[in-house]
């Protein structure tokens, strides 16, 4: 879009990719996250003005900084007329636009992933205003497109068939070479086979994204809706913090350094420790009964899953710059309840004489022996189960990580038990969670399935085994 200036942010903890979009000293940002000064030094560096806020929709992944970003700015915010949103904004339908300079956005409304969807058309007014890009939400990913079951008062499949509707009359009527810029890439819960590749074209899609090859309104419904998925607790949540507006992050009371004392009685007292760092940290020695999300991955959306929103939580981080960083990523999720934060790290909390746990990392050969002399009596992937497609190992039970809580009565505490994902950064997750739950010997496979597969070892094809 040589036409005008353009900012594409992508934040990976989030898949979530947001933009601003300027034109003759007049920006537009589209999807902001929470944390809204990158797109204020954006503006700065550029030197534009913001004056429009765009939401595609009322996002359940994340807290959208829309309302900080007009206190700040002066800017308005546009969402959808069907989005019920009660923060000042300019509630938009069909044909509705906005002009800046050579740059005309013009709103589609596409309900389906959510009924107040909506999609932004970018038109060049010194090419008739012809579209030469659009802003896709989470209607249309690189891929993919948006989950159909995150609408209240509708069925699945009548979101789905929405979805249909509105992908095929709205998206698939615009020429091929039209830009696809999505809100989400590959890791958002928001779908399932996204692209890692953060934009597209209207023909690539046509040509190549499984879930517009469907013959039929009919198949599309049935292909969109065949695998149910986990929708996190928090989701629901995040709407409703989006629908009023979510405060500014500097309104969050500071970050406390604890001692170790202070993180044990917090402790006692209903508190979570949330150890971020890497799965091998974690595993030489962390604080008894600690989950463990490292930051390195999709940090926020793992959090919310597996913490949701109504927990107090104690960070335990390398040192206090990660700390604060993890006290950002969480409430981009809408995770407030911070008590504090391990002041010195696990050096501190092990040099108070506290007592210290650990999970054995295992590497793939060691795996593979260990199975094969019986030593290993319990076997978990907690990968979703289309990955499982690809083969398993050995004697592996199912247990998809977003569900592998409600799933723990149907395992042996007293097995040995080893957990695997696809490259041990979710089986860290899984084997922290067994361990507070009480399993007594719990390993996490170094690498995970992919490891497996670069050693050469035997896969075996899937069996899906959940109880």
């Amino acid at each position: 879009m040589a036409f005008t200036e353009f900012e594409q942010f992508y934040l990976g903890c989030l898949a979530h990719a947001s933009y601003l979009i300027a034109s003759e000293g007049v920006a537009a940002i589209v999807d902001p996250q929470r944390d809204v000064e990158i797109y204020l030094d954006e503006a700065r560096k550029r030197n534009v003005r913001i004056e429009h806020v765009i939401e595609t929709h009322l996002h359940a992944d994340f807290v959208s900084g829309h309302q900080e970003l007009a206190e700040r700015t002066g800017a308005r915010v546009y969402v959808g007329a069907r989005a019920g949103a009660s923060f000042p904004h300019v509630a938009v339908r069909d044909t509705d636009s906005v002009t800046f300079g050579s740059t005309k956005l013009t709103f589609l409304e596409t309900p389906g992933h959510t009924l107040e969807s909506i999609c932004i058309l970018v038109g060049d007014l010194h090419r008739s205003g012809e579209p030469v890009a659009v802003f896709t939400g989470d209607t249309l990913f690189i891929g993919d497109v948006g989950r159909p079951d995150l609408g209240a008062g509708y069925t699945p499949q009548e979101l789905a068939g929405m979805l249909y509707d509105s992908i095929r009359t709205k998206l698939l009527t615009l020429p091929d070479a039209v830009a696809v810029y999505p809100a989400h890439g590959a890791g958002s819960l928001c779908g399932k086979n996204l692209s890692t590749d953060r934009s597209s074209t209207i023909g690539r899609e046509r040509a190549s994204n499984y879930a517009l090859r469907a013959a039929s309104r009919e198949e599309f419904v049935a292909l969109l809706t065949a695998d149910s998925r986990e929708r996190p607790e928090y989701f629901s949540r995040d709407v409703e913090i989006n629908r009023r507006g979510a405060p500014a992050l500097d309104q969050l009371k500071p970050l406390a350094p604890l001692a170790p004392d202070e993180v044990e009685r917090a402790s006692e007292a209903g508190a979570i420790a949330l150890d971020v760092r890497d799965e091998d940290a974690f595993g030489t020695r962390h604080v008894p009964g600690s989950i463990n999300i490292g930051l390195d991955g999709q940090f926020a959306s793992w959090a919310g899953s597996m913490l949701g929103l109504d927990v107090d939580i104690i960070i335990v981080a390398a040192d206090d710059e990660t700390a604060r960083q993890a006290r950002t990523r969480l409430a981009r999720v809408g995770i407030e309840r911070i008590t504090g934060y391990l002041a010195g790290g696990i050096g501190a909390w092990h040099a108070a004489g506290k007592s210290v746990a650990g999970v054995s990392q295992l590497e793939p050969l060691r795996l593979q022996a260990l199975l094969q002399q019986g030593r290993i009596e319990q076997l978990i992937d907690v990968r979703r189960s289309a990955e499982w497609e690809g083969g398993v190992i050995g004697p592996a039970l199912l247990r998809p990580l977003d569900r592998l809580a409600r799933t723990l009565e149907a395992l042996d505490k007293s097995r040995r038990t080893a957990v695997y994902c696809k490259g041990g950064y979710r089986s860290s997750i899984a084997a922290s969670i067994l361990k507070r739950e009480g399993f007594a010997d719990v390993l996490n496979v170094r690498g995970g399935f992919d490891a497996w597969k670069e050693a050469g070892l035997p896969i075996e094809t899937a069996t899906v085994t959940t109880h």
